[in-house]
């Protein structure tokens, strides 16, 4: 996607860069996850030497999610922040206009209630798959039942994460025309703002620091 003269800025290149440094991690995390739950998925491990290979790098790609979940959380804190009720709550309530036209969807800064709560549940199971995870790499020092309690928590979090990476995906491509831009140029018509986050795109406006994409660029 190639930026158009008039587009307007929505993201830094550290942002992006975070975005797809978590993105790639969970990818290949979910992954290897999946390839060593499921028998029919077993050839995934063949660019892995074999199961024991994929689940030595299931562990590192472990480790390099930490600071990525990290770094995310702390920039989705600065920009989502928490929840604003009552007005979240009523857009819960129209699912954001999502599942059905609505007319009046209350108005958003930034990131609107769906996109916080996607966040928040990164966060909290992404949190939970770490804590697991470690302590099914290193069981010893706890009890057979915690580490089986573990194994449970772990399929639980994937289950969780993938659902809303699915959802997360294809809002953001086809779900809703535009936003792609938004983590591949940093740029996005201002027409979208309009719609998806238009308390922000005033703010920004009123305080002269709208950034629009030139030809110059």
């Amino acid at each position: 996607m190639i930026p158009q003269k008039g587009m307007v800025k929505v993201s830094t290149a550290f942002e992006r860069i975070v975005h797809w440094y978590l993105a790639i991690t969970c990818f290949l995390l979910i992954i290897t996850g999946l390839g060593m739950m499921f028998q029919p998925l077993h050839f995934l491990a063949q660019p892995f030497g074999g199961l024991k290979g994929m689940k030595t790098a299931h562990n590192y790609f472990g480790v390099a999610f930490i600071p990525a979940l990290f770094i995310t959380a702390l920039l989705w804190w600065k920009d989502a922040g928490v929840f604003d009720f009552p007005s979240d709550l009523e857009w819960f309530k129209k699912a954001g206009g999502y599942l059905w036209h609505v007319d009046d969807v209350p108005e958003t800064y930034k990131f609107n209630p769906g996109q916080k709560l996607f966040f928040l549940t990164v966060v909290i199971f992404g949190i939970l798959m770490i804590f697991s995870g470690f302590v099914m790499w290193f069981p010893k020092g706890y009890s057979k039942e915690m580490v089986r309690w573990m194994f449970s928590l772990h399929i639980l979090g994937l289950i969780a994460i993938l659902t809303f990476v699915i959802v997360h995906i294809y809002l953001g491509t086809v779900g809703v025309p535009g936003s792609a831009g938004a983590i591949l140029t940093g740029y996005v018509p201002k027409s979208w703002c309009l719609k998806m986050c238009p308390k922000w795109l005033r703010q920004k406006e009123k305080e002269g620091k709208l950034e629009y994409y030139y030809e110059s660029h």
